[in-house]
Formats: structure tokens, sequence, C-alpha cells
């Protein structure tokens, strides 16, 4: 009897915790001004699956947390040279504290796996004083053996290397560190951002560094999207290898790049950097502004950008990214443009992965139906993050037009202001054009029914 009793008791308390942990969920939700959409989705796991949606909110729901274990807000220091321009993208950016577009030289765009892999590697051969690199993706492979040894022989010289990896999209090498041994012994420092199986109440699962920042001297920098392994680096052209962009600049940016990264390596390490400022470049014709987005930035900044110059665009808009699964707003925003005779473009890749695929499906048809040109890019896989506005501004770095890279991942863009650059752009995206198919194929009414339903659950993706 008395168990019985006992057992009751335990089975309403368990209903009872359970739920006021919802009404506390949604009580965050509501004091965080979560956007209506998100909440109807985090709402749909709780009628679905109620308990397991809520421990799920704990671990995803959460993206600029304030504690003692929360990284730093970046701030970016403004330029003695700065960029006189009335662009719109340029002064939202300036109006949220982001520093100037600034003066650079020697601005070099690699569209392909082999001239990006050479120039890399050139560099890394170059480096007098420090090499410092930060990915999210660092394979060990055929690529990345040779790249280690690269920098195994530049330690030994007494180069100060430094690389930051993210853990979960490095997960194998991660577990399997014991592949990194040379490397260390030679005096390469090496972290890993938010170790997965360490410090949990400083690690969050859901927010990664998807930031790709190579550093060399202090002097010069390369980033985009290409990450560290052989799909996407490597002295040969191979069909496995993806499509994606790689830039190199030389001059005063090199000292933003360096804030981001030093932000990112004393969060990881404890170790504060310090830049020579003697050494900053100030001269050049192509003017760059750099955006860090993410958890350590405190508003949505690269989001607004975004939307303003969406809206600030008086004749194109063309979009490259893999990974098309926009909110709202941006949906909204790409309409109203085709309605007023912008050309807008979305070029993606055939396909990318199942989930993305179906979820992206409902908002590629919503542009269709009003005039928007879809294009998805034939053969291997399109990585590339890039979206030309007007002939005045492009955007790239390591940016999806998703919920994760816009609102919860730790993310590095970069604003050119460059006719030049901008013309290179339109080129590349030529290219891909020619080698797209137009428009979503047709198919049936319950899988539209399954890719609308999924519009329901795309904030969480």
């Amino acid at each position: 009897m008395d168990t019985d009793v006992t057992n009751i008791i335990l089975y309403y308390s368990f209903i009872l915790v359970g739920e006021l942990l919802i009404i506390l969920v949604v009580a965050h939700m509501l004091y965080k001004r979560r956007a209506p959409a998100s909440m109807t989705a985090w709402l749909l796991f709780m009628i679905l699956v109620p308990y397991i949606a809520v421990v799920l909110y704990f671990i995803f729901g959460f993206r600029k947390r304030k504690n003692r274990y929360k990284k730093e807000h970046i701030k970016l220091q403004k330029r003695r040279q700065s960029y006189q321009t009335q662009n719109p993208i340029n002064e939202v950016l300036r109006s949220y504290g982001i520093a100037d577009a600034s003066a650079n030289e020697n601005f070099e765009l690699y569209t392909d796996a082999p001239s990006a892999y050479k120039k890399f590697m050139h560099y890394i051969g170059e480096a007098k004083k420090s090499i410092y690199i930060s990915t999210y993706i660092f394979k060990y492979d055929d690529v990345t053996k040779k790249i280690i040894e690269a920098l195994i022989q530049k330690a030994n010289e007494g180069v100060d290397i430094k690389i930051l990896i993210d853990s979960l999209g490095s997960w194998e090498l991660y577990l399997f560190q014991g592949k990194l041994k040379e490397l260390r012994a030679s005096g390469a420092k090496l972290e890993f951002f938010m170790p997965i199986f360490e410090m949990p109440l400083r690690n969050y699962i859901n927010l990664r560094n998807h930031r790709k920042i190579y550093i060399f001297d202090n002097k010069k920098v390369m980033s985009g999207g290409m990450n560290l392994s052989h799909e996407y680096l490597g002295e040969t052209r191979e069909k496995s290898r993806w499509e994606d962009i790689l830039f190199f600049t030389q001059g005063s940016s090199a000292e933003l790049f360096f804030e981001i990264f030093a932000s990112d390596w004393f969060y990881a390490s404890s170790q504060k950097l310090s830049f020579e400022r003697d050494e900053i470049i100030i001269r050049g014709d192509t003017f760059i502004q750099v955006v860090p987005s993410g958890p350590d930035m405190d508003k949505d900044t690269l989001y607004e950008a975004i939307l303003c110059g969406i809206y600030g665009a008086k004749k194109r808009i063309w979009i490259v990214t893999p990974y098309f699964v926009p909110d709202v707003s941006l949906i909204q925003a790409l309409i109203i443009a085709k309605h007023k005779g912008i050309d807008v473009k979305l070029i993606t890749p055939k396909e990318a992965n199942f989930l993305s695929d179906l979820t992206r499906s409902s908002y590629m048809r919503e542009l269709e139906e009003v005039g928007v040109y879809v294009a998805l890019h034939n053969g291997t896989m399109l990585h590339a993050k890039a979206i030309l506005f007007d002939d005045t501004s492009v955007m790239l770095g390591s940016v999806n037009i998703d919920n994760r890279s816009l609102f919860l991942n730790y993310e590095v863009a970069t604003f050119v202001y460059s006719k030049k650059v901008i013309n290179e752009i339109e080129l590349w995206m030529r290219g891909l054009l020619s080698n797209s198919s137009t428009g979503v194929k047709e198919v049936s009414a319950l899988r539209r029914i399954i890719e609308n339903f999924m519009r329901m659950i795309a904030p969480q993706l």
C-alpha cells in the first residue's frame, strides 16, 4: 500500500515538475522576445514531445548567454583611414560600432581548390614570425598531412603557430588527438573550441565556431568558406572537391581579423595575444569591412546589415549559399525586392543534404512564385557563400543563409567595396549559373505538405 502511494506521489511530482519547466521555458521565450516563428517551433516540440523538448531547449535554446563562462563581446577598433561612402550597409555597421571599412592592398580571390591550396602553402612557407589558424573542420587526410608537415617545419624554425579548431566540426580529430602529437611536439599550440566533453557549464554544443581565419605574420590574411580538408583544398582538380571561395588580403584589415582570432583564442586557452601595430599597412584601393557575428556580439548586426543591403539594392541581389533556410523577414525582403523590379537570383547546390533540401524547398518555391531566379548548381557540392549587392558591395565569408549561421554560430563576414572585386565575383557567379538548372522540380501534394511543415521547425535547424 505504501509503495503504491509513493509511486503515485513520484508520478504526479514528475508531472508537476515537467509542467513547471514548460511554463519556465515559455516565460523565458516571452522575456527574450523570441520571434513568433521560433516560439511556434518550440511550442510545437513541447506539444509533441513535452519533456524531451524542455531538455532540448536548455541545450539548444540559448544564444546570447550571460554568465561567468560567457565569451566576451568582440569590439573591433576603428581605423585611422576609413572608407568615405554613403553605402547603407557601411552606415548600419558603423552605427553598431563595427570598425569602418579600411584600405587594403593585394586582394586576391581563389575560387578553385588548387589555387587556394597553392597560395595557402605559399604563405605558410613565407611566414617569419607567426601563423594563426582558426577553422571549423580540420580533417586528418592526404591534404592536411602536407599542411601539418609544413607547419611543423615552420615551428621548428621558431615561428609562433597557434591553431584553433572547433571540437564538433572536427570531432574525429578531437577524439583521436594522437594524430597531432608530432605537431604539438614541434611547439605549435592547438586548442579545441568548446571541447565536447569538458566543462558542461561553459561549453554549449549548439554554439559552434564556424569562422575560417588564417593569419600570417599579422600582415596577411586568408578567409572565406574553405575549411582544412581534402574536400576544400588540394594540388589538383578533382570531382570530389567542393566549389568554394577563399580570399587573400594584405592591409589594415589584418588587425581586425587578428582581434577576432585573439578573442576566440583567449576564450579557448585563457592566453591573451597582442598585435604589433607598427606593422599595419593603411594604403591600398580595396576597402574592406570585417564583421564578426554570433554569441560574442551584443546584437544581430550582420543579419541587420544583410537586410539593409536587400532593402537598399537598386539593381540586383545575387546570393550564393549552400544552405538556404531564411527567416520570415529575409524571405519577405527578397520578395519585396523582386516586386520592386530588382534582379534577384539565388544560386544553391542541386543537392546539399536531405534535411536541408527538404526544408529549403518551400522557401525556394515561394521565391519562384514571384519570379525570383532559382538556380540549382549541378555537379559537386557548392559550399561557397557570397551576396552581391548592385555594383557597390559584396559579402564574402563563412555565413550561410540559415538560422544557424545568422543567429547561433560564431561567424565572420567580409564586406568588400571594390569595383574590381565585384566584377570578379560577378564573373564567378555567371560561371556557376552556366552550370546550373533552373527551378525547383514539381513534387506530390504530400511532399509539399511535408516541406511546408518543415518551415515550422526551420528556426531550430
